[in-house]
């Protein structure tokens, strides 16, 4: 076996070393830190959870005013249905009105006939005037007949009325208390998300700027940025299988290996 010899100051040797000893130790000073890179993807992943906690809340807050408008529409439908119901009451109730109203101006045109026919000049123009007041009359009986048939009515669309009333009082209930729980949400989500922008730096700021650039860049066209380089040496985002070469890369984790279809940062396991 060869043999170096390390000599001190004095005349004897300091000790021996052999090949394979000064090979380690060329190695362990000489080789790639893997725990520096370890570092950087291990710190890429947490800034990705931070964003995938971001982009969740980003997305519950885009939704609530549409939940909102949502059960806004879904209680106007049945404020809909009883402003319907009123419209069919009131117009109900006018045609009674006017029917009452009808009768009254033909008996009242028929008094005035009947006391006119005492003056009348001639026997025909006291027929004449009885013919007319008897029309009035049956015109009067008529209108009132109208209006007793429509007052049977009156009473199932007031009922229908009161139901109707009854559900958009329940639905504007529940639809207030949801709209309520759906503000309170919001305001918990924006305080949340501006939290978690303090994290986000703080976290951004743990990656080395190159790394950073790359996670930036990719973060608004692939997600998630950083995925798992599967046993089967598949990408986790796009399921291509990488050539040998990535796989090397990503195996000795030293430096960062991007997947050669999508783009994304590759890993093995940390």
């Amino acid at each position: 076996m060869f043999c170096f010899v390390i000599e001190g100051r004095g005349e004897s040797p300091v000790c021996l070393l052999t090949v394979g000893r000064i090979f380690c130790i060329m190695q362990r000073f000489f080789s790639p830190r893997k725990g520096k890179a370890v570092n950087f993807v291990q710190s890429l992943i947490e800034l990705q959870d931070t964003d995938a906690t971001i982009r969740e809340l980003e997305r519950e807050a885009r939704d609530i005013p549409q939940r909102k408008a949502q059960e806004s529409a879904r209680l106007s439908g049945v404020e809909a249905e009883l402003e319907i119901a009123q419209n069919q009451l009131a117009a109900l109730m006018k045609r009674i009105e006017d029917c009452g109203r009808e009768a009254d101006e033909a008996r009242e045109r028929a008094q005035q006939l009947k006391i006119a026919s005492a003056t009348a000049s001639s026997n025909k123009e006291l027929m004449q005037q009885s013919a007319e007041i008897a029309r009035l009359e049956a015109d009067a009986d008529a209108s009132e007949r109208r209006a007793e048939a429509l007052e049977a009515d009156i009473r199932s669309l007031k009922a229908a009325v009161e139901e109707a009333q009854a559900k958009v009082d329940v639905e504007k209930g529940g639809v207030d208390g949801f709209v309520k729980e759906l503000e309170e949400r919001f305001t918990e989500v924006k305080d949340e998300l501006a939290r978690l922008q303090v994290e986000r730096r703080e976290k951004a700021n743990k990656v080395g700027p190159k790394y950073l650039l790359v996670y930036e860049r990719l973060r608004t066209k692939r997600w998630p940025v950083v995925v798992r380089l599967t046993d089967g040496d598949v990408c986790d985002g796009c399921h291509l299988v990488q050539p040998p070469s990535v796989a090397q890369a990503v195996k000795h984790n030293n430096e960062l290996v991007r997947c050669t279809m999508c783009g994304r940062i590759l890993y093995r396991d940390l």
